[in-house]
């Protein structure tokens, strides 16, 4: 069943037909900067936001009542690339450490076109790196990591996830894509069956082109459908049934498996892309599911 609320949005959403990229809503990279910036406090006053940096990399954490701040989960922020903070996400990191009872760590990770591939993927790399040490209150051994994102985020948990696998680094116990760009050839089925309401394929070419550079976009680490996922951690991957990136997550739970993953795939009905960022109830049955996720994983060890 889909929600009154979640109806509704998707119902406003095709009206206003805005869609950013198409052709009464043009691809604008400053305005994009622009209106993907600020910070959505959590409603509950007494969720600690304790801003610091990692190196020069502007983070914050994220800390609900009843935390546990040794169990740390890093969140990865959406914004195609080349926009998008933390900041925005702030709300949404309060529901997730209220129900799986961990600290969540934001890094604003580099932004193209100023910080093209693989700046922003070395961020998200060296975030992991520091938390395995250091939490909200301090330096202090985490008991356990996970690491989630969301669109461009979403890609670069995957990223993350086989950069670290490759190096030979400490993983986290399970990842979460929501929504993943994952896949730069633009390949995906549902890149040509469903009109989307929030970014408009005709976006994706330029995203491409500002963040890719001159690297290829079969490159795994770009374009993380392509990666081999022997020896990643389980998966739990949401993606919205009216989006262009949804077969990006259906075809990147495929590869897994394929590959010894245990997988997790939910395309959710009637939902648009990061609809848990929404405040939907759908959003927060997703959060929900998440949180169970990450206990089950836990239990697992």
């Amino acid at each position: 069943m889909i929600s009154r609320e979640g109806l509704e949005l998707f119902r406003q959403l095709r009206e206003a037909d805005r869609a950013f990229g198409d052709p009464n809503n043009p691809f604008n990279l400053a305005g994009l900067k622009q209106n993907i910036t600020g910070r959505t406090m959590p409603a509950n006053k007494d969720v600690k936001c304790l801003r610091l940096r990692i190196d020069d990399i502007p983070s914050e954490w994220v800390v609900a009542p009843g935390a546990d701040p040794d169990l740390r989960l890093l969140y990865l922020h959406g914004g195609g690339f080349v926009s998008g903070s933390g900041g925005n996400y702030l709300a949404m990191a309060a529901h997730i450490s209220a129900a799986a009872r961990c600290a969540i760590l934001l890094p604003d990770y580099r932004l193209a076109p100023e910080h093209h591939f693989p700046a922003g993927l070395e961020d998200c790399i060296r975030a992991h790196e520091w938390m395995l040490t250091a939490g909200p209150f301090g330096p202090a051994p985490a008991k356990a990591t996970f690491i989630a994102g969301d669109s461009a985020g979403g890609g670069l948990t995957l990223a993350t996830l086989l950069a670290l696998r490759d190096r030979g680094r400490p993983l986290p116990v399970a990842g979460m894509p929501l929504s993943a760009c994952a896949d730069f050839t633009l390949t995906g089925e549902s890149m040509r069956t469903e009109k989307d309401t929030i970014f408009s394929v005709r976006s994706m070419p330029k995203i491409a082109e500002l963040y890719l550079v001159n690297t290829d976009p079969r490159n795994p680490l770009a374009s993380p459908v392509f990666g081999d996922y022997t020896g990643i951690p389980p998966l739990l991957i949401q993606a919205g049934e009216h989006e262009m990136l949804r077969d990006d997550s259906v075809r990147v739970a495929a590869k897994a498996r394929a590959d010894g993953v245990k997988v997790t795939l939910e395309v959710w009905p009637g939902m648009v892309h990061v609809f848990q960022v929404r405040e939907l109830p759908e959003s927060l049955e997703a959060i929900q599911h998440m949180a169970d996720f990450m206990r089950a994983c836990l239990a697992r060890r």
